[in-house]
This record gives structure tokens, C-alpha cells and sequence, in this order.
């Protein structure tokens, strides 16, 4: 058995590989802590000992990023969540980052873990969640399901939140490419106020370009589609011999950007948070893309990373 005095904060730990790739998936949030392809790490992880900085490799539901005061009405009905950033009186990246997840199924190659969140007074409504992970030669590979347990109809929202980075290349150096053609405009708590076009402006990242000096936690929306109906992220190094190619389906239609410059010691700045997101920040206020699960319904959502010499 194992010795409780010695336990990983993150949990059981679960190691996949296949094709020259591998990645650790943790119980605590279900997330990713690590993935390299060819002993070379892109994910900007943390070690078995650590505890989860960032919000690094989790699973954010049932919303992304914030929502004001913590403060809603759905169905005619005021509810108040917790206030998980309270320097900002912010509800943050929801309820299932910190909770523990139990294995379903492991393969050599993949992994599916599982948590059962119940109802709460600020979200009432239970969620059966899933995710499998999966590496092969097409990189890193998610797939999400969550299922409304409840008799009633739930407001939701979706993101995980992985922090990436190329061989021997910082955030300035990057060569970032966000298919995003809006951005969302936020208060000094990061809330929306509104949104503006991207084009021409120094948050134009719709063609490949270093991010240089700036100073990004941003939304994108209005994203290009791909044939697919999905859309991607790249980040590159600026002589091209790297590149990491971050895939979401049609699920997701905003992407959050952060450079990490609020992190502090060696992870300011050193990665790039690139967060598939099904909605915008606060849409359990503003209602915007936010999705609501009938009773019985499973929403469902893939996501992944490709490395690409």
C-alpha cells in the first residue's frame, strides 16, 4: 500500500507512451502533468513532487476561467459560487481542477479517468465527467464527455489549460499563430467589458509572428475554421525546425492566450498557456456560447498537440 506520508500532491500518477511519445496523467483535476516526444519536453509541467502551479495541464469545467462575484442566474434562479481568486472576487476555472479522479481504463498507450461532481448550492446540478488520453504518432490526443445527472437542464462550459514550450526558445522568440479574428477587452479583474477585431492591431496573431514584448491573458474568438469545423494554434520556433500544432474540434470556438507573466520564479514567462475553450470568460453572466445540458445529455469535445519538426 501506498505510504500516505509520501504521497504525490497530484496524486496517482498514470504514464502512456507510443511512437516515441509519452505523457504522465494525474489524479488530482485529472490533468496532464507531462508530455515529450523524443525525450524532448513540450508540455511546461511539474515534477511528481510538486503541487500544480498555474493551473498547469487541468481540466477546467464546469466553466472556464472567471466568472464576476462568483455571481449567476439561471432558470430564474440567483446562485453564488465560491470565490476561488478572492484577490480578484473572482469564481475561478471551476470545480473539478482540485478534486480527485479514479481510473476507468489504462492501456499502454492511454488512459481514461472519471470524477462524479455533485451538486453544490452555488452549482446544483451533478456532472458525470470522462477524459482519455492517448499518444500516438499523431501526437497528444483528449476526449472529454460530460453528462448532466441532474432532472433539470445545466448551464456549462469547457477549457483545460496546458502551458507549451519549444526546445531552446523563449515566449519572445516564439512564432505564435491564433486563428482568432476578436479579442475579448477586460477590466483590472479580467472580466469582459466587450470585444474588439484583432486586425491590424498588436494582438494580431491571425498570420505567424513572434510574441515578443507582449503581455498576453487573452481571449480570442471569431476563430477560422479549419475543413473540419475545428481550429489551431501554432507556436514555432523562428527558424521553423520546431513546431507545436495545438488542435481543437468544432466544440471549442475561443482560445485563451497567456504568457505567464503574472507566474512567478522560473516560470515567468518560460511557457505559453494555449486553453481550447467552448466559451468566453463570465458566460454563465453574459450567456454567450454557453452551453446547456438537458437532462441525460453528454456533451463531448477533443482536443490535442502535434509536434512537427
Amino acid at each position: 500500500m501506498e505510504n500516505a506520508v509520501n504521497r504525490s500532491p497530484s496524486g496517482a500518477q498514470w504514464t502512456i507512451a507510443a511512437d516515441g511519445h509519452e505523457a504522465v496523467v494525474v489524479e488530482v483535476g485529472g490533468g496532464l502533468r507531462a508530455y515529450r516526444h523524443d525525450g524532448v519536453n513540450y508540455l511546461d509541467g511539474y515534477g511528481a513532487d510538486e503541487l500544480c502551479p498555474g493551473g498547469a495541464g487541468q481540466v477546467l469545467a464546469p466553466w472556464p476561467n472567471r466568472i464576476r462575484d462568483g455571481a449567476y442566474t439561471f432558470a430564474d434562479r440567483s446562485l453564488q459560487l465560491d470565490l476561488s481568486e478572492p484577490s480578484r472576487n473572482n469564481a475561478l476555472h471551476g470545480l473539478v481542477n482540485w478534486a480527485s479522479w479514479h481510473l476507468i481504463e489504462q492501456a499502454a498507450d492511454s488512459v481514461t479517468v472519471g470524477y462524479e461532481l455533485p451538486a453544490r448550492p452555488g452549482y446544483p446540478w451533478p456532472l458525470r465527467l470522462r477524459t482519455r488520453w492517448r499518444v500516438g504518432a499523431g501526437g497528444l490526443r483528449a476526449e472529454h464527455e460530460v453528462t448532466n445527472l441532474a432532472g433539470e437542464p445545466a448551464p456549462f462550459g469547457f477549457s483545460v489549460h496546458p502551458y507549451l514550450r519549444l526546445p531552446k526558445t523563449g515566449v519572445a522568440e516564439s512564432l505564435l499563430r491564433v486563428p482568432g479574428r476578436i479579442r475579448v477587452l477586460v477590466d483590472s479583474r479580467l472580466l469582459p467589458i466587450g470585444a474588439t477585431g484583432v486586425g491590424g492591431s498588436e494582438y494580431d496573431f491571425t498570420a505567424p509572428r513572434p510574441i515578443g514584448d507582449a503581455v498576453l491573458d487573452v481571449a480570442f474568438g471569431d476563430v477560422e475554421r479549419d475543413a473540419d469545423g475545428g481550429s489551431a494554434v501554432t507556436l514555432a520556433t523562428p527558424d521553423g525546425s520546431a513546431r507545436l500544432h495545438v488542435w481543437a474540434d468544432r466544440e471549442f470556438g475561443w482560445w485563451q492566450v497567456f504568457t505567464g507573466d503574472t507566474l512567478s520564479g522560473e516560470r515567468h514567462r518560460r511557457s505559453v498557456a494555449i486553453e481550447p475553450m467552448t466559451c468566453p470568460p463570465d458566460a454563465f453572466r453574459s450567456g454567450r456560447d454557453l452551453i446547456v445540458l438537458a437532462p441525460g445529455q453528454t456533451w463531448r469535445g477533443a482536443w490535442g498537440v502535434r509536434p512537427e519538426a
